[in-house]
């Protein structure tokens, strides 16, 4: 059966919607490229070829290798650029196992793999620079720059 013609504002919302995904997944894609040729690129390769075979890995794994890191010496812009490829990876993973891709534990029960890496990851004061100012332990994170 044929799909029916959309009216041209609703087809005008698809097209524009479309476009800016492009521009989200590039601006990523630009993220991540930029964190791995810079100053810290070749402490965090591993980390990130480890999130891109996420089904390989134990979690256990995957929180030694974020906890051999010294965050301490990594500024807040880099850090947000991690924590979103982890956020991704771990969604990534879960949907392809037929879970939902969030699902935080309630209170009191044990933190996810996601909740430790943050924590690893903001334990230590970002460091003055290419950091944000309010960057420390207990400021509200963002898992991108356009999420608030």
């Amino acid at each position: 059966m044929p799909r029916r013609p959309k009216s041209d504002k609703a087809q005008k919302k698809l097209v524009d919607d479309a476009r800016l995904l492009r521009a989200w997944k590039k601006f990523h894609r630009e993220e991540r490229e930029a964190v791995l040729t810079g100053p810290h690129g070749a402490v965090l390769v591993e980390l990130f070829r480890m999130l891109d075979h996420l089904q390989f890995a134990r979690p256990t794994q995957v929180i030694g290798i974020v906890n051999a890191i010294d965050w301490a010496a990594i500024d807040f812009n880099t850090r947000l650029v991690v924590l979103h490829e982890v956020n991704a990876a771990v969604m990534k993973h879960r949907e392809k196992q037929g879970l939902e891709p969030i699902d935080d534990p309630l209170p009191g029960s044990s933190d996810n793999v996601f909740r430790v890496i943050r924590q690893i990851i903001y334990q230590f004061p970002a460091v003055r620079g290419g950091g944000s100012p309010g960057a420390y332990p207990g400021k509200q994170v963002r898992l991108c720059h356009e999420c608030a």
